[in-house]
């Protein structure tokens, strides 16, 4: 992350404050001569614009499209996910009243942890984490600790370890379907054992699901559909579960959510109150008139899956085609590939090559500070077709190539 240096007379909490190392590239990335793989935007090109288009006719017709809302966001849309977290939930009744809205996940995430941490306590991460959430924490003053993950996502033996030598966490955070960055997936043996620990050790869980729904059909018919293992918050009463429309139907729209026991939904409902009032009715009920539409937003979701599991093949092979000592993750949903030079490569030197040639990726060292993330990178093949992948892979061997150079 880079730094920003403010002037004096500001609040102590912005000394710590940097930029977010992705959000610094998007600006390096608009030129058009730059295949950029950073960012984890979804593809504009399957966005359902028309859809869309057709919603915000729909309720726009309606004069409740044009007011202000709750606070905790419009009942329709809260009532639409309510429905489809009960489903994902094996059909567990989720009520109304425990789903909040939000202008993205992101502000959720900003103000749980508003609600949930004081100024230092513990919070633990993934290692490697989500930039994003790492931002959110600094700026709340926890102690951040990182606790390893591995293909079967957040390593909850050592955080068990952890616990028993005395770690007391206010709150987990981890994404546990096709994790960003490393686009690992937590097994449901762990699942289990987090929630354990978090009802047994008084800890909150945020289980931080964007990418759940994009997940791709199994390659053997016996292993089932594809899709992850049941939520963590099916499995303990101290779980909750962030997710948004931002990556199905539009990052535009801004809608994210939670769904939270009601004494956290209605302390996140006091701060909301300070921060924004409410969010949009008008994009709100948009997004329950799509997520609503079943058998449309099946149709779609096959769509996404099919392509981005297109796209993920296509990045993995041209990677293997193109390096011969590079570890390269296989993704099963989400948006990412993790990649890891065995010959001691440093990224964030690549990545200045990257530029030069056209290409762009985030180094490993921007999601954790240990040193054998220098040798990663992180990479989104959602936002580009197969042949734009394939090209930027060939642009990045190039930029391999001139920095082994003398």
């Amino acid at each position: 992350m880079s730094s920003t240096h403010f002037p004096g007379g500001l609040a102590r909490r912005t000394a710590s404050l940097s930029s977010s190392a992705i959000r610094d590239l998007l600006a390096l990335t608009a030129r058009d001569d730059v295949i950029s793989l950073a960012g984890g935007l979804p593809a504009t090109d399957l966005i359902p614009i028309d859809r869309i288009a057709a919603a915000a006719e729909a309720v726009l017709r309606s004069p409740d499209s044009v007011q202000y809302c709750e606070t905790a966001g419009h009942r329709t849309l809260r009532s639409v996910i309510a429905s489809r977290e009960s489903a994902v939930r094996g059909g567990v009744t989720v009520p109304t009243d425990t789903v909040a809205v939000t202008h993205g996940s992101q502000q959720a995430l900003t103000l749980l942890a508003q609600a949930l941490i004081d100024p230092g306590a513990v919070v633990v991460v993934d290692e490697p984490a989500y930039i994003g959430a790492l931002q959110v924490f600094s700026i709340a003053e926890a102690r951040i600790v990182a606790i390893p993950i591995d293909a079967d996502g957040m390593d909850t033996a050592e955080l068990e370890r952890r616990l028993t030598a005395g770690l007391r966490p206010a709150v987990v955070h981890t994404v546990a379907n096709f994790h960003n960055p490393r686009g690992v997936t937590m097994s449901e043996q762990r699942r289990r054992h987090l929630a354990a620990l978090a009802d047994h050790y008084g800890f909150w869980v945020i289980e931080d699901d964007p990418y759940g729904e994009i997940w791709f059909a199994a390659t053997d018919p016996t292993q089932g559909t594809g899709a992850p293992p049941r939520p963590i918050a099916c499995f303990g009463d101290r779980v909750i579960r962030l997710s948004s429309a931002s990556k199905i139907l539009a990052p535009t729209l801004r809608v994210g959510w939670f769904v939270a026991p009601p004494d956290v939904c209605a302390a996140v409902e006091l701060l909301k109150q300070g921060a924004d009032l409410c969010g949009s009715s008008m994009t709100q009920l948009m997004a329950a008139n799509m997520l609503g539409d079943t058998a449309w937003l099946d149709t779609h979701l096959t769509t996404l899956r099919r392509e981005y599991a297109c796209r993920a093949m296509a990045l993995t092979g041209a990677l293997d085609a193109q390096f011969s000592g590079l570890t390269v993750s296989r993704p099963t949903g989400g948006m990412f590939a993790w990649a890891t030079f065995e010959d001691g490569t440093d990224t964030s030197a690549l990545l200045e090559a990257a530029l030069e040639h056209g290409v762009a990726f985030v180094p490993g060292s921007a999601f954790a500070s240990a040193e054998q993330y220098g040798r990663s990178l992180r990479l989104s093949f959602a936002g580009s077709a197969p042949k734009e992948l394939a090209d930027a892979v060939r642009r990045l061997g190039s930029a391999h190539e001139a920095i082994r150079v003398p």
